[in-house]
């Protein structure tokens, strides 16, 4: 009687079991697993847990059978090489390969300065996990209490290390209020190295919990020079014009200047706020506002500046604190006043009387002329916010010039008289005494205003001989025998006499030559010019360090702090997510970052 074959269990599925089954238990529950039936000719098969012996047994007795089977039933055996990719490896945190990423994610949370939650964020994640799928993310607490802190002081070391070869260090302080009204004030330094390239780092940007008072301040800025050890680098300060930041630098014992792009942009706000100047650009602010506004009207008006071949650009409207931008509205109005005029005609454009309305031609001719009155302070401006090197050489000759050319002329009308009338009255009383003493020390300095063409001959004499020839050494007196007015006009008459007559220099094209005409004498950087000749005049060139190293504005801190209110302004929460202390320190070349 041939044995009942029962089905193998779903769990068995090589393929050698379409072969075989098993036969039912003598208990009748369950198969008995003992051994496996043949299919073929129902003979028993020892089965041990395994394949073996029935592979076998199908190779021995029915290898007709095992070839004849159908592909579906025979499994292809995958041999796939096993890599690093298929596993499960990760970097340890202490491998070199790990540890030079999380300095780069250091690295690129504090230059770019990004909230401590961006190593949270699952694009970033997914984009670090794309580049090296091995590198384990460090957690933001990890970022916070040990790698931000630990690079802070890696660079920290690096900018004391720089400062002990300063001759003299030049500070910039700000200070500015958040958005969750709270207090920061930013300190940067800047000195000449012994390669004469001028530096400048971040030194710090602290919460600042006491009132913003003068003593407060200084107390501030007499904590920063402990701690960077720059107390005995004769320190000087540029800040604005605030009489806190004033009495701060005479409790500090520090020489003080107020930084020149504030005193220009004071001064311009005195003439802006003209009864006529205000009322016109009042008038100008309704209308610019009205097409930022208005969806319609910007449309219309771009479509006339086609028809008009004008410049497809988009109206500014000034900012209360800047005054150049009060400039830029009339400059912009006065280029799109056509398209201005076409555009409010326009019947697609809904507007009320009281809204807005055209300007009259006296009022055209009037903004006009407070463009062209003005020019020489947006001109000044611009320099002092441009140069690559904006030292305080540059502040007295601007100082002259400025006063200069804002006198009156019989041919003014009377609303450019008193545009200038109120600047020059403002410039006049900046800069005097012991101040002004030393700006024209700072330009004898500087080998594009050394001939100091904006003084009278007594005050040059003055300068060269009370300053100058007062700081020689006694010792070194007989290696540079030349009075200084001499040395510092002689490198211009130099010559090779086998050349012939002397070449014309070339006068660099900027808006500091243009500005400032002859007193301009020569083109390029003051310190490459110091670097050439400083083994010819070792004693002025040490004097010069200490006196070009000093900024003519305070924009350096400014930026800086403008930068990071402004990160912290995209900042869902700005109050843990951004470092208030330890991130803010970015060591970089001044013609380069600041």
């Amino acid at each position: 009687m041939a044995k009942r074959i029962l089905e193998a269990p779903l769990s068995l599925k090589a393929d050698v079991w379409a072969h075989f089954g098993f036969k039912a238990s003598e208990k009748g529950q369950g198969l008995d697993k003992t051994n496996a039936i043949c299919r073929h000719h129902n003979g028993t098969v020892r089965y041990s847990g395994n394949t073996t012996n029935l592979r076998a047994h199908l190779h021995r007795h029915h290898a007709d059978k095992l070839a004849a089977a159908p592909k579906s039933q025979q499994k292809p055996v995958e041999l796939k090489q096993t890599t690093l990719d298929n596993t499960t490896y990760k970097f340890p945190s202490t491998s070199p390969r790990a540890i030079k990423i999380t300095d780069s994610v250091v690295h690129f949370i504090c230059l770019d300065l990004r909230p401590y939650c961006v190593v949270e964020n699952r694009g970033f994640r997914y984009m670090v996990n794309t580049l090296e799928p091995r590198y384990v993310i460090p957690t933001r607490r990890y970022i916070i209490e040990i790698a931000v802190p630990r690079k802070y002081e890696e660079v920290k070391e690096h900018v004391k290390t720089s400062l002990t070869s300063a001759a003299r260090v030049a500070l910039t302080c700000d200070g500015w209020t958040s958005r969750a009204t709270q207090l920061y004030v930013t300190i940067t330094c800047h000195f000449i190295t012994d390669d004469w390239e001028l530096m400048a780092f971040v030194l710090q940007t602290r919460a600042m919990h006491e009132s913003h008072t003068g003593t407060d301040i200084a107390e501030l800025l007499k904590t920063a020079l402990d701690e960077w050890s720059i107390a005995s680098k004769i320190p000087a300060i540029v800040t604005d014009n605030a009489a806190n930041m004033t009495v701060a630098a005479e409790l500090t014992s520090m020489l003080h200047f107020k930084c020149f792009a504030h005193t220009l942009n004071l001064a311009s706000q005195r003439a802006l706020k003209l009864p006529n100047v205000a009322r016109l650009l009042g008038r100008v602010r309704r209308i610019t506002s009205f097409f930022r506004r208005s969806v319609t009207a910007s449309h219309v008006l771009q479509q006339k500046q086609k028809l008009l071949q004008l410049p497809e650009h988009k109206l500014l409207t000034d900012v209360v604190t800047r005054w150049n931008s009060a400039h830029d509205m009339l400059q912009r109005f006065l280029e799109q006043q056509p398209a201005i005029s076409a555009a409010l005609l326009s019947g697609e454009i809904r507007k009320t009387e009281k809204e807005v309305c055209t300007l009259s031609e006296s009022d055209i001719t009037s903004a006009e002329e407070i463009v062209d009155a003005m020019k020489p302070m947006k001109v000044a401006t611009l320099v002092m916010s441009q140069e690559n090197i904006p030292t305080l050489s540059v502040v007295a000759p601007l100082h002259a010039q400025l006063l200069h050319d804002l006198q009156e002329n019989p041919s003014d009308s009377a609303l450019v008289k008193e545009i200038k009338s109120a600047i020059c009255e403002d410039l006049s009383k900046r800069y005097k005494d012991k101040q002004k003493d030393t700006l024209y020390v700072c330009a004898a300095m500087d080998p594009r205003f050394k001939a100091l063409p904006f003084l009278s001959d007594d005050e040059r004499q003055d300068i060269y001989e009370g300053h100058c020839r007062g700081r020689r050494d006694p010792e070194q007196a007989e290696t540079e025998t030349a009075d200084p007015d001499e040395v510092l006009v002689q490198d211009d008459n130099k010559q090779d006499i086998s050349t012939g007559p002397p070449t014309k220099r070339a006068r660099s094209s900027c808006s500091l030559a243009d500005l400032l005409g002859q007193t301009y004498s020569t083109g390029g950087n003051p310190l490459s010019w110091w670097k050439e000749h400083q083994t010819e005049y070792p004693l002025l060139s040490r004097l010069a360090k200490t006196y070009l190293c000093i900024p003519g504005t305070s924009v350096s801190s400014e930026i800086f702090t403008f930068t990071y209110a402004m990160a912290l302004s995209g900042s869902v929460n700005t109050k843990s997510s951004y470092p208030c202390v330890t991130l803010l320190f970015s060591p970089t070349e001044a013609s380069s970052r600041l």
